[in-house]
């Protein structure tokens, strides 16, 4: 049976807020997406700056040498974004995204410069977009509109987050970090876990969740990016969800558990405290 057109008037089922250049907001997008199209949920795919919600933070003392670039990257890459959304409208920030990802995540190459041509061109050209857009991808007039969507995202949950977040059944619905998830669920686990992660988000008394064991994310990430070493020249390397299944470095060496004073890493916004999972049932 064919689905009803979605109304472009009514407000979608799931606002999920993402920077390109976080791996596990990458990860939790597949996932919510099998689950959007098992449950008929519309998603409008919004933006959340991680350059911008580290703006504070002394990247050279808190994060590995890499991590200023990673984040503007994923900065240019939401202008990219932004303007598709202003030209071609929302449903086409989805298959941008759907491209982006797809090439920075799912495959073995490794990129030196994560929003350059190399990568940029042929994703426009598979998400069906003209090669014109990539202007947008140093042009700071953007910035604004990102930034209030930054902005928008954190009301919901609290400063001291990262991506993704998820805003269901907006406005008034809730609102949490996450979650973050090491590997993609089949259909059948996909829709059982959506129902427990939305089940323990709106017990009013729930806060935070944690299961040791994720690799940091600047293993998952460094190990993507080379800065110094042109895209051309990638070489393959192990996935990074593999990686994940190892619980431990590229070589399956266990990593030991970051302390609460180090970075929160690509994802996540760094705290003197560490990163604190909040919520809200609703938008603020």
């Amino acid at each position: 049976m064919n689905q009803p057109a979605p109304d472009p008037t009514r407000e979608a089922d799931l606002h999920f807020y993402f920077d390109p250049i976080c791996p596990f907001a990458w990860m939790t997008s597949k996932w919510v997406r099998m689950v959007a199209e098992q449950r008929h949920y519309t998603v409008d795919w919004r933006f959340i700056s991680l350059r911008f919600v580290n703006q504070d933070v002394d990247y050279g003392s808190r994060f590995p040498p890499e991590y200023a670039g990673f984040h503007l990257a994923g900065l240019k890459l939401l202008r990219l974004a932004a303007r598709t959304r202003a030209d071609h409208g929302r449903e086409a920030v989805a298959r941008l995204y759907v491209e982006i990802g797809a090439v920075l995540w799912d495959t073995s190459r490794q990129w030196s410069d994560p929003a350059g041509a190399a990568l940029v061109d042929p994703v426009l050209a598979a998400a069906r977009l003209p090669a014109t857009l990539s202007a947008a991808l140093d042009d700071e007039s953007w910035d604004a509109e990102i930034r209030a969507e930054t902005d928008q995202a954190l009301a919901l949950t609290g400063k001291d987050v990262g991506t993704p977040i998820l805003h269901f059944r907006p406005p008034e619905g809730v609102a949490l970090f996450g979650p973050v998830i090491s590997r993609l669920p089949n259909e059948a686990d996909a829709a059982r876990l959506w129902d427990h992660v939305i089940g323990l988000a709106e017990f009013g008394g729930f806060s935070e969740l944690t299961q040791p064991g994720r690799p940091e994310p600047v293993e998952v990430v460094t190990h993507r990016f080379h800065p110094s070493r042109p895209s051309s020249t990638a070489q393959p390397i192990s996935g990074w969800n593999a990686s994940w299944r190892r619980r431990g470095s590229p070589g399956g060496r266990p990593q030991p558990r970051r302390r609460r004073s180090e970075p929160a890493g690509v994802g996540t916004r760094h705290s003197p405290a560490g990163p604190s999972h909040r919520r809200s049932t609703g938008a603020t």
